[in-house]
């Protein structure tokens, strides 16, 4: 139950990071605008933070009484702390800088001359972007994707502060290996974490070989 609540919330935060990182990638590599500079200061900031800080940032803004879940709750009646979508926002959370720093690099690197020639036939900026800019930049999205993955199935310290330990709702792989070892049986934990270890090797390599390795 563990494993596969853990790749399914790691793929849906990956998911997650895509739409929000790609078009947040795209903005901090071609727009010029005021508190850039900050923007991607705080979308790095996960990478520097103690995850359990991380899940008291997420307590504080999303929570029952955050700054955000307030509202949530009173206007919908949303509650994401110690649920299933609270585990994928906290992977998200912590997941998102790999992806952004991946695109935004290949961003910066491909050759802006093809977008430039789109340009001059006509194409719209959304058709430039869909059918020029993504297909240069796309081994830079599969890694970024790739990386963001491999780093919402390890996180343990802001899931289990900002969603607990539930299990069959909230624990992970990682938190069940926690869990499994405070219970004094330190086999099981080496074997919830040979199986973690093993699903995540096989899962890695099967994505690298068909999307990052150069035809």
């Amino acid at each position: 139950m563990a494993l596969r609540l853990s790749l399914l919330t790691a793929s849906v935060a990956t998911l997650v990071c895509l739409v929000l990182g790609v078009p947040l990638a795209w903005l901090l590599a071609r727009v010029e605008f005021p508190g850039r500079r900050v923007v991607r200061a705080l979308i790095t900031v996960p990478l520097v933070l103690p995850p359990v800080v991380g899940g008291i940032a997420l307590l504080l803004a999303l929570g029952r009484r955050g700054l955000v879940g307030s509202w949530l709750d009173e206007t919908f009646g949303i509650t994401l702390p110690f649920t299933t979508a609270g585990v994928v926002i906290a992977e998200a959370f912590v997941a998102l800088p790999f992806l952004v720093i991946s695109v935004e690099g290949a961003l910066r690197g491909a050759d802006s001359r093809y977008e430039e020639a789109a340009a001059t036939l006509g194409a719209t900026p959304w058709v430039r972007f869909t059918h020029v800019t993504l297909p240069l930049v796309a081994p830079g999205i599969a890694a970024g994707a790739v990386l963001c993955w491999a780093r919402a199935l390890g996180e343990f310290g802001a899931t289990i502060t900002f969603a607990g330990n539930y299990p069959g709702i909230t624990q992970t792989m990682p938190l069940a290996v926690y869990q499994t070892m405070e219970s004094g049986d330190l086999e099981g934990a080496v074997v919830l974490s040979l199986i973690l270890l093993t699903v995540s090797v096989t899962i890695l390599a099967a994505l690298r070989d068909k999307w990052l390795t150069a035809p």
